[in-house]
């Protein structure tokens, strides 16, 4: 039987139930796991069905996508624009290909997400007089169901397709990928937009094919799959691919370190457990013997020259080998048992940052007196106003104990600029900046071990603060 050759992806639409994050960004370009949802589905094309030429269907930002995936050649295949200039549904989006395709093709949505699926068992066996066939995966959350379309089955084939359905019958939910054969055309045309949204809805168009024709036939597909239509819905399935491969990455401490030979000795045997892979120390010029003692602990240690805190820690970030890579401080006042608390709410965002402001946390003599604690307080609030449509919370931009995925940091590493303790508050209006989701975490805070700290005693709490308010005004100008 001949092989399925073309591919099309409708990735016109808007995306207004996740505008959040969709409206600088059309939604198939939404990162999830590292990579864009459509580029996923144009691997399945390739890898599963070896596909080599695929029609997406632009429109909402359609240039963005053009940009990102060009004309397909760095990933093996022929990719040709169709662009919907009105935005009134799949049906009507797929039917502008009418007068291009003449044989059977593959449909994925462009806001789908598919792992470990069995995609590539669709054209082995091939009903001989089919016109569409419909995907379906089992699932026993019928809420999912509810927000999809499901189908009926009668004698291997669909009876019929109910569109969100208040009561599903069964435990299988419909899922954006199809098979056509130019008899959708056809259908299209015939179909009228739907009352609800006044769109032709695909659903509706394979329905009246599967009562009219007899000839829709479902395939169960095997795996995880995703729809993304809310911003919940891109934290929920990032969160579950993090979640199963966690165990596989590697994670990087970094720690900054200014003439702590009283300390660094120490914090290393600290954070030696079994879930740090690396240790890196950056000695910032260090006069003492800061560096010798951290290269008798084995670990590595790097030298930044260039004086600074948030030099020291973009060397150390750029240095590490790490998937992720978590901050911390040389002089004593974080513990590695909060390490796991950081690492597995990083599977449910893009960078986690600790906060010093639940007081049965904070040992007594440590230094976060009021004008500390009300000040990083105020900052934090400050920049929750001033980007208050990205929904950030904030208690404590000064607190440097956090993590980060080192993907996440590519991102914003050429718009970091702060040398010193402002750069703790910089990392976190850059993360937002580029949609990414941060969760704010109470962490303990101690004593000192040994020594003072070099920005956070006396005048200086002044001086770093009003960096701190500089660049953060500057940030939200420019």
């Amino acid at each position: 039987m001949k092989k399925i050759r073309i591919g099309v992806i409708p990735a016109a639409g808007r995306g207004l139930r996740a505008y959040s994050k969709t409206k600088n960004i059309p939604k198939p370009l939404t990162i999830i796991e590292n990579k864009p949802i459509i580029q996923r589905n144009i691997e399945i094309m390739r890898d599963q069905f070896g596909i080599k030429k695929i029609y997406i269907i632009i429109g909402y930002l359609g240039n963005q996508i053009k940009k990102q995936l060009g004309n397909g050649s760095k990933f093996g295949v022929q990719i040709n624009y169709v662009t919907q200039k009105k935005l009134s549904g799949i049906g009507s989006a797929i039917y502008l290909l009418k007068n291009v395709i003449k044989e059977k093709f593959l449909v994925i949505l462009g806001d789908e997400i598919y792992t470990n699926s069995n995609h590539h068992e669709m054209q082995k066996n091939l009903p001989k007089n089919y016109d569409a066939i419909c995907c379906f995966l089992e699932t026993s959350n019928k809420k999912k169901i509810r927000k999809n379309y499901s189908g009926e089955f009668l004698n291997g084939k669909i009876k019929c397709l109910i569109e969100k359905p208040k009561k599903p019958k069964n435990n299988f939910i419909g899922c954006g990928t199809y098979i056509f054969t130019p008899k959708i055309f056809e259908y299209i045309s015939l179909t009228p937009p739907s009352k609800l949204r006044n769109e032709v809805e695909i659903t509706d168009v394979i329905n009246n094919i599967a009562i009219k024709e007899k000839s829709v036939y479902p395939f169960f597909l095997k795996g995880n799959y995703a729809n993304i239509t809310t911003v919940e819905d891109m934290n929920s399935i990032s969160f579950d691919l993090k979640s199963k491969n966690f165990y596989n990455y590697k994670v990087s401490l970094i720690i900054p370190a200014y003439n702590e030979e009283e300390t660094i000795g120490n914090v290393i045997d600290e954070f030696k457990i079994p879930s740090i892979h690396e240790i890196l120390v950056v000695d910032n010029n260090s006069t003492d013997k800061t560096a010798k003692i951290a290269k008798s602990k084995t670990v590595r240690v790097i030298t930044e020259h260039k004086q600074g805190y948030g030099n020291a820690l973009k060397t150390g970030m750029n240095h590490a080998t790490g998937d992720i890579l978590i901050i911390t401080e040389a002089d004593g006042t974080f513990r590695s048992k909060d390490i796991g608390k950081i690492l597995e709410y990083l599977k449910d965002s893009d960078m986690v940052i600790g906060t010093r402001t639940t007081r049965q946390m904070i040992e007594q003599g440590a230094n976060m007196g009021w004008f500390l604690r009300w000040g990083n307080v105020f900052l934090g609030k400050f920049i929750e106003v001033l980007w208050w449509n990205l929904e950030p919370r904030f208690t404590d931009v000064g607190c440097t104990y956090r993590g980060i995925w080192k993907p996440s940091y590519l991102k914003i590493k050429h718009n970091l600029n702060g040398t010193g303790p402002e750069f703790s508050p910089e990392m976190m209006i850059e993360v937002l900046k580029k949609k990414m989701r941060i969760i704010e975490i109470p962490v303990s805070y101690y004593k000192r071990m040994r020594g003072e700290s070099k920005h956070s005693i006396g005048f200086n709490k002044i001086k770093t603060g009003t960096k701190m308010l500089k660049l953060i005004i500057k940030k939200r100008i420019f």
